[in-house]
Formats: structure tokens, sequence, C-alpha cells
């Protein structure tokens, strides 16, 4: 049978999988909810899809986030902008012309897969539905879309929202503001809203490490690619000491020491948060105990009155198209092959599921290109996926924290190369 593919996302790894399976002379169609391609990076004052706000840059360098067929301008600012971003998928698309390939505005209600292995997808386009027939599926749908909120004792009786939901500054001029995280959208929040704000505290339950955008004049990431040749045990100890040359123990600046090893976790990539500290504009403040109207209570025994808190608190791992009974993700361990081929559904690929000490665009090309060669019978599925799959599970390329979020950690360096390798010895 004649292959005829549907990839469900036009994001920045969906765009890159439809680029490389209509390359190929494959039949494809793409769906997508927005109204045009960039996903998270479509910025929208109003609550949509969209995760980033107002001043969002991002935190990898243009020298490691760009596509390697497709490269950014010169101009291109070495942490570009959501704009800047957006321009550049949207060019991607026009350039290799997709958009023919793409229905905006449709949303994947189902995909059911047949008893001929095929799959029924069901979509939904001003409030008409229709269900077409597909030999292969592709998953683009991004996993910082679905927000994961905390729950605490007691009640909050201000404004409450997730990180998610946060566009811009100016609504919480004058306000007294909490953030909840230490990860790069919370430092983020916390240090844009403390321009506004009469105060913004930032609650951290655990120590992160952060670490400034630019070292020796060159983007951090860049800097780092440098020890690529070392061994990743080896490259993250150094990287930590780095780190620590660098700041100084978080304690200098009232903030929870970590207590895991320098990769343990995502590393938090800010270069004012520190600075905003020492400045007095933003306060550390510990985990939280409970709420009490407006009445915040740390578990130090401290206890203040905030107007806002902003959860800054990550994405659930979210497949609303699949029966929870035929595949979900969303807790437990995440048993993908090169985090995109599945142990027992030979038709069935994730594109971008995975959380790079990087950026994930270059990974989700690679992936791309190794799907093509899949798809057209070059590239084999090992006799043993089950149990290389169950591997990636119990063998990361980096041990980490048990959280949601570190379940589909991969190094960035490690994961192209294996990624390149399989491409290589396909025919």
């Amino acid at each position: 049978m004649k292959k005829h593919v549907c990839i469900i996302g036009a994001g920045p790894s969906g765009i890159t999988a439809i680029k490389n399976v209509s390359e190929a002379g494959i039949s494809v169609v793409a769906y997508d909810f927005n109204s045009d391609v960039g996903g998270n990076w479509i910025y929208n004052e109003n609550e949509s899809h969209s995760s980033v706000f107002e001043t969002t840059h991002i935190i990898s360098s243009k020298t490691l986030s760009e596509f390697e067929d497709f490269h950014f301008d010169s101009n291109v600012s070495d942490y570009p902008s959501h704009d800047e971003l957006r321009y550049y998928f949207q060019s991607y698309a026009k350039h290799f012309n997709l958009y023919p390939l793409i229905e905006f505005n449709t949303l994947v209600k189902s995909c059911v897969r047949l008893k001929n292995n095929n799959w029924e997808v069901m979509t939904v386009k001003n409030k008409v539905e229709k269900t077409e027939i597909f030999t292969d599926l592709i998953v683009c749908n991004g996993h910082h879309w679905e927000p994961k909120l905390p729950t605490y004792k007691g009640r909050f009786d201000g404004d409450f929202l997730h990180s998610h939901h946060y566009k811009k500054s100016e609504p919480f001029r004058g306000k007294k503001v909490l953030v909840i995280g230490g990860g790069n959208s919370a430092c983020d929040v916390a240090v844009e809203t403390s321009r506004v704000s009469e105060k913004t505290s930032i609650s951290w339950r655990r120590g992160y490490r952060i670490i400034p955008k630019f070292l020796m004049g060159q983007p951090s990431d860049v800097f780092a690619s440098k020890m690529i040749f070392l061994p990743i045990l080896l490259r993250n100890f150094l990287a930590g000491i780095l780190a620590y040359i660098t700041n100084g123990p978080n304690s200098n600046y009232g903030l929870a020491n970590p207590n895991h090893k320098f990769g343990a976790t995502h590393p938090t990539v800010n270069s004012e948060l520190l600075y905003k500290i020492r400045h007095g504009k933003i306060k550390p403040k510990g985990e939280i105990e409970s709420f009490e109207g407006k009445l915040v209570r740390f578990k130090d025994k401290s206890k203040e009155e905030f107007d806002v808190v902003i959860a800054c608190t990550g994405f659930v791992l979210s497949h609303p198209f699949f029966d929870k009974k035929f595949l979900n993700y969303s807790e437990g361990p995440v048993p993908l092959y090169l985090k995109m081929f599945h142990p027992s559904y030979d038709n069935l690929f994730f594109i971008g599921m995975f959380q790079p000490l990087g950026c994930i665009w270059p990974g989700s090309e690679q992936q791309s290109k190794l799907v093509v060669k899949a798809l057209k019978g070059g590239w084999k599925r090992p006799s043993n996926i089950d149990k290389l799959c169950q591997r990636e599970v119990t063998h990361p390329d980096i041990k980490q924290i048990k959280t949601n979020r570190h379940r589909i950690t991969v190094d960035f360096h490690r994961f192209m190369k294996d990624l390149k390798t399989q491409i290589k010895l396909s025919n």
C-alpha cells in the first residue's frame, strides 16, 4: 500500500518532519490547531496555545538551535527573541513550500489504530468533523502546552495562574507577586515582574543551578560545546566547577544550594536573576507550606501577603487524541527507542518528544530524517527493540532526579550523534 502519512503539529518539530517526509516523495498531510506555523513561538497576548511571553528569548544560542539545512540570518541575535524565531520558522515553511501540506485551525480529536494497522484520524475544523485514513502517524504536538499546577493546603484568594497564562509584566504593576519555581520560565517571570511590581519574591522547594547566558564573551552553550570530546560525567563535573566559580554558592544570594551534581537537573540559563536579587528587586523564599487568603506561609515559618501567585511548575506530557488505555505518557516511564520509535507500533513515530540539555529542534530534524529512512524501508527496526526501549528508561544519557520533566532528558551532543549514526547505517 502506498504511504499516506499524517503529521500532528506544525511547530518547530512538525515543520522539519513535514519537510523531510514530503521531500522524500511521500504523501503527507499535517494538522495544526494554530493559524500559522511556529507552535509556542507565535506570541499572542490572549490565552492560547502559546507559552511564550512578551520578552521571551530562547535559552540556547542560535548557533546550536538552527536546522542544518536552513540557517538563521546573520543579523539575528545570539539568543533569538520569540519574534525572530516566529519569522525563522515561517520563512522555513515558505522556503520549502510546506504551507500547501498543512491544514491550519484544525484540532486532531482522535487517532485510532485499526485492525489492518492503518490510522483513522478524526479532525475538527470550524465545527465540522472529518475522518481520514493514513498508513503512518507522526506525532509532533509538543510538550509545553498543558500546564501542570501544584497543590497546597488552604486557599489563595488572590490571582493564581500558571506561567502558561503569563503574557507580559504590565498587569502586575504595583502588585505583590510570588513566583513559584526555579526553572527558566520562573526566573524570567520573576525578573520581568520585578521591573514593575511593588515586590516580587521567588519560591524554591530545592536548589537550582544558575548559569549565565555568556561565558568569556560567548554564548554559554557554545562555550560548553568545546568540551564535547570529554565523557559526559567529566564534562558535567567541569561545568559544575565553572558555574560555581562564576556565581559562587546560591546561599550567597539567599537561595537554596543544590544537593545534586551538575546535570542531575536542567540548569537554569539566566543572567539577571542573581543580579536582581542582590539589588533587592527579587526576594528569595523557600518552599510554600500553605495558603490562607492572601497570606502565604512558608516551611521556614515565615509568612507574607501577596496579590498574585504565578506557578512556573512545568507541563504535562499529553496526547489527548489517543485513548488513555491505548497510550498515556502523562506519568511514569516513556519507553521509546531514540525517543521516537514505539516498541509495538511500527507505524507510529514521535518527533521532538525529548528534553535535551540544549535545543530540541536540531534533534527533531535528525529524527525526521531517520523517520524517512524507516518509511522508505532503509532503516530496519532492531529485533530487540523492546529491550532497547527499556534500556533508554533504565540507562538514560544522564542520571537525573526523578521528576516527570526529567523522564525524557537527553544529552544534546550524544543524542545528535546517536541519531546521525543510525541515519548513516540506513540504506
